[in-house]
């Protein structure tokens, strides 16, 4: 059963102005209309489904689009994003690391603690 653009709204959570704007950028494909009104079928929820986790994964609109072509296409640029998450999780580390140490640290100036400057050292030696 088809559904309108305001019951694929309610049923994925998704405001129908998102959902046209990604039906414009062809994220997602034209529905068939009845009577001018956009009717969508089941299918279409899933993708949106998907297509909020790209975004939630932090993927940009025009890698979403990438993450729907060719294989060769989607692979190359899931590595770039692959990449750049672990360099995000390893900057999330370190401010981790200086939030505990900052939390438990009895110096006045945080820069000049000895046990911070030697950490601050150790993240930008290279590694390898």
């Amino acid at each position: 059963m088809r559904m309108t653009i305001g019951q694929l709204s309610e049923a994925t959570g998704v405001p129908a102005s998102a959902i046209r704007f990604w039906e414009r950028h062809g994220l997602l494909p034209a529905p068939e209309r009845q009577g001018g009104q956009r009717r969508y079928p089941p299918e279409a929820a899933q993708r949106i489904v998907v297509l909020r986790k790209c975004q939630q994964a932090g993927l940009t609109l025009a890698e979403i689009g990438e993450f729907q072509e060719d294989q060769a296409t989607r692979q190359a640029m899931i590595r770039a994003k692959i990449a750049e998450v672990e360099q995000r999780m390893i900057d999330l580390d370190h401010a981790h690391q200086l939030l505990v140490h900052a939390l438990q640290c009895g110096e006045e100036d945080i820069v000049t603690c000895p046990k911070f400057r030697e950490q601050m050292a150790a993240w930008e030696a290279p590694s390898g």
